[in-house]
């Protein structure tokens, strides 16, 4: 871990950062409210990103719409952390954002439990907490910016039932079931598929990882001669069940459902036909961005952000996908 001292030097050259943190203080008890937007507007605020990992291809587009949308604003620095998948890193980047004193911190916490304290102490030290993607336990932070993860599992639930006829063989591929996305796209999953002919013949908790994703296919087509679909709770492990079925010569065979619907990734392999459906799952850097602008300005914003999601399969990609209500309206008749 980086010094105090070799922080301020990452954090902004000149010692802009090291005024910063005078202007606005470390020992702030109101957690709501920044000092600093009290005192009145600052040349500089400074944003303390906390990234869980880079290894997701979804991240990355994270922290370039968090990039994108703060270079807008000439008033925002924003130092990125990324934890590299570890959660006692992520622990120890928030606090050292906390004991440098940024203006806010924006986290995207890899486990919800692990992460809950640190970030209950920022907001002590009277530091903002955004906190995006995925939650964390109870409700100490500033605002929580998301889509439905469970609405997004049930709608891909529905789908699935919808394609096969109500009947046929399974596998689903988890993310980090720590997580509350993974919790939460599981739960909603189970609950389309609830009293139908669709049987989950295997279970794997892949990490939202590509390369894990195609060991785990390659094991669950070992074990089972007939598989009509794999669910994974990303499209990155959906790409990767697809290319151990292709390597098996069973690939035809199968559907692949994914969720994220990046252009470059999820929408694109749908066009391509290697994947059949992805759900999307914005990744809310901009709103991010909005929603510290707002807070920075002494103004209130709301406790829960919801992001609205879309549905891509072969019949509307080209078209650019329909929201999701509608897909679900679609799905019950």
């Amino acid at each position: 871990m980086r010094t105090f001292k070799n922080f301020l030097s990452f954090a902004l050259p000149g010692g802009l950062f090291a005024l910063g943190m005078l202007l606005s203080g470390c020992g702030k008890s109101e957690p709501a409210t920044p000092a600093s937007a009290k005192k009145g507007a600052k040349a500089v605020y400074t944003i303390g990103m906390s990234q869980c990992n880079l290894g997701e291809p979804w991240r990355v587009q994270m922290n370039a719409d968090i990039k994108a949308a703060a270079a807008k604003h000439p008033n925002l620095h924003v130092i990125f952390k990324d934890a590299q998948n570890d959660t006692l890193q992520q622990r120890a980047d928030v606090e050292e954002f906390v004991s440098a004193g940024v203006d806010l911190l924006i986290i995207s916490p890899k486990e919800a439990a692990p992460l809950t304290e640190p970030v209950a102490r920022a907001m002590d030290a009277g530091i903002p907490v955004i906190v995006l993607d995925r939650r964390l336990l109870g409700d100490k932070f500033t605002c929580f910016i998301g889509a439905n993860n469970k609405e997004i599992g049930r709608a891909a639930g529905e789908w699935i039932v919808q394609k096969l006829g109500g009947q046929g063989n399974v596998v689903e591929l988890e993310g980090l079931m720590t997580s509350t996305p993974g919790q939460d796209r599981h739960a909603g999953f189970r609950e389309a598929i609830a009293g139908t002919g669709i049987k989950v013949i295997f279970v794997a908790d892949m990490q939202w990882l590509e390369p894990n994703a195609r060991q785990e296919m390659e094991s669950a087509l070992a074990r089972f001669p007939k598989i009509d679909c794999v669910f994974s709770h990303n499209d990155d492990g959906a790409h990767g069940a697809y290319l151990a079925a292709q390597a098996a010569g069973r690939a035809k065979q199968i559907l692949f459902v994914g969720i994220d619907a990046l252009p470059q990734e999820g929408i694109g392999w749908v066009k391509q036909g290697i994947l059949d459906a992805t759900f999307q799952y914005p990744t809310g850097g901009a709103e991010a961005i909005d929603a510290a602008l707002k807070i920075l300005a002494g103004k209130k914003v709301p406790k829960d952000i919801a992001l609205h999601s879309r549905f891509f399969d072969k019949a509307n990609v080209a078209t650019g996908g329909e929201p999701l209500k509608s897909f679900n309206a679609a799905a019950i008749k």
